[in-house]
């Protein structure tokens, strides 16, 4: 039998074997609940063989979804058709993660196939971002607002009471979504960081954030298969790199986490990734 069609045991959570579906950005929610559709992304995967399908990236506040088409999981009344679907896809010998995300700078945008630019002044479709520095991703974006303490200690809480609710709705694994220039990457990467307290300026002071989410998600969620998505590197010169990466890796690992899910770029629209 080949490596890929073999098990393996992740933190005590037997896979079938080590087919892993990517979670994917399917923008077919309504103020954050699951519905039909992704009953059928993400159920067609189980019964297609895979041994991991991790959910897409979900959000643990209203403000923190990409597009108003994201899923959410901010409040209680999310769980039960999330729950419906983890049945299902354990019913049919797979097991299931969500992506606990927050898209930080890069909220409020429209769909990808109506341009995927951020929305103003839109009730419903529109909201206010938050990020950690008032630095917008692109120039014809409106500024985000720079989170203060308050507002930061408030989203490591909505990343724990979305951990409770993943609990409740039957995951396997939980993902923590720290990657592609979302919140907690625009908190690490130097080029949207320009803060002067404790979450600024020294790498250490950088990743903080990252490191005090994931401890929140821990404590609630146990000894269970947690997973954190990194961008290995900002793709230019003065930016997150690759060195850094191995550093928060490994401090990462000390937190408690079980797997590092390297992706790469996402906080510069400028960054060129050669192929």
């Amino acid at each position: 039998m080949s490596i890929l069609l073999s098990g393996i045991n992740i933190a005590g959570v037997e896979l079938k074997n080590r087919i892993v579906i990517s979670p994917m950005c399917q923008y077919s929610s309504e103020d954050g609940f699951a519905n039909d559709w992704h009953l059928v992304h993400l159920g067609s995967r189980a019964t297609g063989g895979a041994g991991l399908i991790i959910q897409e990236a979900t959000a643990v506040n209203a403000a923190g979804r990409i597009s108003y088409g994201d899923l959410g999981i901010w409040k209680d009344e999310h769980v039960d058709k999330l729950k419906h679907i983890v049945g299902f896809i354990h019913e049919h010998g797979a097991k299931v993660g969500i992506q606990l995300a927050h898209a930080g700078r890069k909220a409020s945008c429209e769909v990808p196939w109506k341009g995927g630019g951020q929305i103003r002044n839109e009730p419903v479709k529109s909201w206010e971002t938050v990020s950690a520095s008032a630095i917008p991703f692109k120039d014809t974006e409106t500024p985000p607002t720079a989170l203060d303490k308050d507002g930061i200690k408030a989203i490591i809480n909505d990343f724990a009471a979305a951990a409770r609710r993943s609990l409740e709705a039957g995951y396997d694994v939980i993902e923590v979504h720290a990657a592609h220039g979302y919140l907690l990457h625009q908190f690490y990467s130097p080029f949207s960081n320009e803060r002067n307290d404790e979450y600024g300026g020294s790498f250490e002071n950088r990743i903080r954030l990252t490191l005090e989410v994931v401890e929140a998600v821990k404590n609630i969620w146990g000894s269970k298969p947690l997973f954190v998505r990194i961008s290995s590197t900002d793709w230019t010169e003065g930016g997150w790199s690759i060195e850094d990466s191995i550093a928060l890796a490994k401090k990462l690992e000390a937190a408690g986490v079980h797997v590092i899910d390297a992706s790469t770029g996402g906080n510069l629209p400028s960054a060129k990734i050669p192929v």
